[in-house]
């Protein structure tokens, strides 16, 4: 998609009130319904980020592994584009904490000596 085509469509959109969140447990209802929407057979992985346009759920997105669902009676393809820069720009990459064993060993080699052995 060209970015004159996503504003075009956001442009469409300028008068409609877009809210992005998160979901809520309330949101199963819609969830179910917007998947059945899309032909889809569940809702994406969660946690999902939702997009809504005047109140309505209009698409969600997975923030665990990108996977969407969206409305295919209305266009979403830049609500769709929304979610996803909204992602990026939110979620932190999540970091996996070092072992105990791996953290002894980089701080042995920081200061230039051998851990012992029962540290590692």
């Amino acid at each position: 998609m060209t970015n004159h085509t996503s504003q075009s469509m956001l442009d469409h959109m300028n008068t409609s009130q877009i809210t992005i969140r998160p979901e809520y447990p309330d949101d199963e209802l819609a969830l179910i319904r917007l998947a059945a929407l899309d032909s889809a057979d569940a809702p994406p992985t969660r946690p999902l980020l939702l997009a809504e346009v005047d109140g309505e759920l209009r698409a969600a997105l997975s923030l665990r592994d990108g996977g969407s669902i969206a409305d295919p009676f209305h266009p979403t393809l830049a609500v769709l584009e929304l979610l996803h820069a909204h992602a990026r720009r939110t979620v932190a990459p999540r970091r996996r904490p070092l072992a105990r064993s791996t953290r002894a060993v980089a701080r042995g080699m920081r200061i230039g000596r051998r851990t012992p052995a029962w540290s590692r």
